[in-house]
């Protein structure tokens, strides 16, 4: 799997509430909670934010509560991958539950600048800065996990099992 994306950098400690604030999870509908992903950590984020971008964090990024819906109105944005030192473990797992990639990487985090346009391949764990034309590495998405991403998270991932496609 290969995705290619603009990033957009964010600092350490960024939890669920930074992600999507608390006073708007009084719903789950991706679509809604799109419209006010990043709203206070990045205001310019909601307006710029294209289908493909992707993610780029320091340290223990989605920290916080377990809900759901950080990871869904990120995805629902249009963010394509995430890429951090470290991540949250609840945070990892709801994000791979629901189809959107995670990588950790400390070189790509601290190498890779806000704006740059990087291509990742999850099968290889290879990240490359374009602008830079530097390459970073992660460890691989594992391939059953894959195969989760591929079908969009674990409940469709679920589904195609029971009916013997996977």
């Amino acid at each position: 799997m290969k995705i290619k994306g603009r990033i957009w950098k964010f600092g350490s400690d960024i939890d669920t509430d930074a992600i999507i604030p608390a006073r708007y999870l009084n719903q789950s509908d991706p679509k809604e909670l799109a419209k006010h992903v990043m709203e206070e950590e990045r205001p310019e984020f909601l307006g710029a934010v294209k289908k493909g971008d992707i993610l780029l964090a320091d340290k223990n990024f989605g920290c916080g509560s377990s809900r759901e819906h950080a990871p869904l109105a990120l995805k629902a944005a249009g963010v394509s991958c995430i890429i951090a030192k470290t991540f949250a473990r609840i945070f990892y797992r709801n994000s791979l539950n629901l189809g959107l990639p995670l990588l950790e990487s400390t070189e790509a985090s601290e190498g890779i600048k806000d704006g740059d346009q990087i291509r990742v391949n999850l099968n290889t764990g290879e990240i490359f800065d374009v602008t830079q034309n530097r390459k970073f590495h992660a460890n691989p998405i594992p391939a059953f996990m894959q195969d989760l991403l591929k079908d969009g998270g674990l409940i469709r991932h679920s589904g195609e099992r029971l009916k013997g496609k996977r």
